[in-house]
């Protein structure tokens, strides 16, 4: 145990955090992603209702 450096066991710590910080990164964009998709999907399915609205009235 003693013969293994410190700095390697912080160079370890140091790439699990990476690790960490990139998945929950990763999370963070996707949930981003899925409500930037939800917005575009309504603001699409309103325009359709509209554009049914006005064709009804014609």
């Amino acid at each position: 145990m003693s013969s293994i450096p410190i700095w390697v066991f912080a160079v370890i710590l140091l790439i699990l955090f990476s690790g960490y910080m990139a998945l929950r990164a990763f999370l963070a964009e996707k949930k981003l992603d899925k409500q930037f998709i939800e917005s575009e999907g309504k603001i699409y399915m309103e325009r359709i209702q509209e554009e049914r609205m006005k064709r009804r009235e014609e």
